[in-house]
């Protein structure tokens, strides 16, 4: 049976998040014909992916994409959901971004010169693609999962939405970035128990000298540093997100707070035999580095100060005590004795290429790329950490990547 025939356009986008639509308002300045492919909605996985009382890492002022920028009187205030899909809904309108909803991407092949783009509505020959799907299409489990007993009930970042999901019983969080200390201060303010298995994480104060910590990481230009600066790029575009939290109550969001809700904790989840958590003794370990390079960049940020003109001025320089923990840390949990009915995994995400049938993957299942342009003539990714430059993953960082990329499109399609 022949396939479907296929709309001939120059380009088609995948997915209209931030970063799609950052794309698509870079397309339109240059009268590039395209459109979007949205599965769900506008900002879909902010609308479905999300749980209810997460906030963005991000100050107000951050929120910005092309031509488009946060206008609210707030602006060292952080978005929550709601706010946040009408920001990007009232974006997606402003710039007529040509968008598709409900259709689904099923395949992406080489064809002709250019791409076949087969969705569940109809087919699309592309001279161009760029793929904004995003970098957390699916919760990143570790194998271990399997050996739980059935009886614990399991769910991911991805799939919670508030503590009325979860039987009445204590919490182990697998995981300790932003993701797992927000929900394990939620669940535990709910009256149950929570434990968290720790492993590598990025700790951060909310608020350092007087400022928030993105203010100095924008101002100092550590955000703007590009893939140059780091001698490990497939490790750094791997770690964990910052231990913040999205309002100014808290100075230091990190493993000291939780300890002070009576949450306990635990290293790294190894294994499950019969119904005892196995965890790692590197406990202190994995905390004293990463007390280590807080306070290397806090040295850095306080250079940065002094040595620049009219930055300040600014409250005086500030250590934050280290992680306390054990000096024997406790390598096993009883699950039942101790009353843990859930285990709930922020362990982190993955995107999801299961519909791309061009040979542009890595052995770890990620496109191969560079700063964006992916290793198949006229296809192009954004919206990735770390892609080009620290601020990548962030709704304002999408506009240097979105033009990057469609310099280089532009290129293509005119040669």
């Amino acid at each position: 049976m022949p396939p479907n025939p296929a709309q001939p356009i120059d380009c088609i986008v995948i997915g209209a998040g931030h970063a799609g639509l950052a794309v698509s308002a870079c397309l339109s300045e240059k009268s590039i014909e395209h459109v979007l492919l949205e599965r769900g909605e506008v900002g879909n996985s902010w609308r479905n992916e999300r749980w209810d009382s997460l906030t963005l890492l991000t100050p107000n002022w951050q929120s910005r994409l092309p031509g488009y920028a946060y206008e609210g009187d707030d602006p060292d205030g952080f978005m929550d959901m709601p706010s946040l899909i009408g920001f990007i809904d009232r974006y997606a309108r402003e710039i007529g971004a040509p968008v598709r909803t409900q259709t689904t991407v099923q395949s992406v092949t080489v064809h002709d010169g250019g791409y076949r783009i087969e969705t569940d509505r109809e087919a699309w020959h592309a001279r161009t693609v760029v793929i904004a799907s995003g970098a957390c299409n699916l919760p990143e489990v570790p194998r271990v999962t399997a050996e739980l007993p059935e009886d614990i009930f399991q769910l991911t970042a991805r799939d919670y939405r508030n503590t009325d999901q979860l039987p009445p019983g204590g919490v182990l969080i697998v995981g300790a970035s932003a993701s797992g200390l927000q929900l394990a201060e939620e669940i535990r303010a709910s009256g149950r128990d929570v434990c968290i298995a720790v492993g590598e994480h990025v700790r951060l104060p909310r608020r350092y000298r007087g400022r928030d910590i993105q203010w100095w990481m924008h101002h100092s230009g550590l955000l703007d540093e590009g893939i140059d600066v780091v001698d490990d790029l497939r490790r750094v575009r791997q770690l964990p997100s910052p231990q913040l939290t999205g309002d100014h109550q808290h100075q230091i969001f990190d493993l000291n707070h939780m300890s002070g809700q009576g949450i306990r904790l635990f290293g790294r989840l190894m294994g499950v035999r019969d119904s005892t958590a196995l965890f790692s003794g590197s406990l202190k370990n994995v905390c004293a580095l990463a007390d280590l390079k807080m306070k290397r960049l806090l040295n850095q940020l306080d250079d940065w100060a002094e040595e620049t003109p009219g930055a300040g001025p600014f409250e005086p320089v500030e250590r934050f005590p280290d992680t306390r923990v054990d000096e024997a840390p406790t390598l096993s949990l009883d699950l039942a004795n101790t009353g843990i009915e859930t285990v709930l995994w922020a362990t982190g995400f993955r995107p999801d290429y299961s519909w791309l049938d061009v040979p542009v993957m890595d052995r770890w299942g990620l496109l191969k790329h560079d700063c964006g342009v992916v290793e198949s003539p006229g296809m192009y990714l954004v919206g990735m950490p770390f892609m080009r430059l620290r601020k990548s993953s962030f709704i304002h960082g999408a506009e240097d990547d979105a033009r990057h990329v469609t310099d280089h499109l532009a290129g293509y399609l005119n040669h």
